[in-house]
């Protein structure tokens, strides 16, 4: 037990480490914001809708282009400036590294998904239950952020840029199977077992029925099905990092 709360304690200074350089990346601006607010302006113009009407979309599409933002594109960056196989050397669990970046993408992506759902208050717009809505998107941001680790696992590149690409391939089908634009209730059946298997569906189910009070699935399954999937994400990147890292380090050669 001492052990893991010493491994602990190191995956908050690689999280520490992982906000001081790469929150202000390139790639961590256009992709985490710039990318959904402009995507997000796309589909306000020309309807009308109210922002309650808008809000589930919003903030879904938020937590999960933020959170999933800076994950991606640490291991190609810890690559080519040669500090990965210095991290690994120190006396830290790949879990521990991996937990590290996931916390350093779930802070990013909560700091600033936060924000639609604070302005909801300031503008008087009218939500069911905003404390369950905020544990949601506590949950969502965590599972995304997991994603966002996973993203990076492989191929093992040294090229930032070609790792935020390739999860931009991901990300951008989950953005149109998940309910975000359009309710599960109005896609073909196909559409609806496809959008079963996305994370962010039920996060964006959840937020309807908080803010709506017309999701799809039982709340309680919403809810349910985040962890499973953050779990599934966290064996998953620990798993595959650990068989992709030696190839990171020949490149470093």
């Amino acid at each position: 037990m001492n052990r893991i709360f010493i491994q602990l304690k190191r995956s908050f200074v690689v999280t520490k480490k992982n906000i001081k350089i790469y929150y202000l990346k390139g790639p961590v601006i256009i992709f985490g914001l710039l990318l959904p607010f402009f995507l997000f302006l796309a589909y306000i113009i020309g309807r009308s809708m109210s922002i309650r009407e808008l809000l589930p979309g919003l903030i879904s599409m938020t937590v999960f282009f933020t959170a999933t933002s800076v994950g991606p594109s640490i291991m190609p960056w810890e690559t080519r400036s040669r500090t990965l196989e210095r991290l690994l050397c120190c006396p830290i669990s790949v879990w521990a590294i991996l937990l590290g970046d996931m916390i350093s993408s779930f802070i990013f992506g909560l700091a600033i998904s936060i924000i639609p759902l604070i302005s909801t208050l300031i503008l008087g717009v009218d939500i069911l239950n905003f404390s369950v809505l905020l544990v949601g998107l506590i949950l969502a941001a965590f599972c995304f952020s997991a994603l966002s680790v996973l993203l990076s696992a492989y191929p093992p590149s040294d090229i930032p840029a070609t790792a935020m690409m390739l999860s931009t391939l991901v990300k951008f089908p989950l953005i149109f199977i998940s309910g975000v634009f359009m309710p599960i209730t109005q896609m073909p059946v196909w559409g609806k077992i496809i959008a079963s298997f996305s994370p962010l569906t039920y996060f964006t189910d959840m937020a309807r029925h908080l803010i709506l009070n017309c999701g799809y699935y039982p709340l309680l399954l919403d809810f349910a099905m985040i962890p499973i999937f953050t779990a599934i994400f966290l064996i998953a990147s620990v798993r595959i990092h650990e068989k992709t890292l030696m190839k990171r380090i020949s490149l470093m050669g």
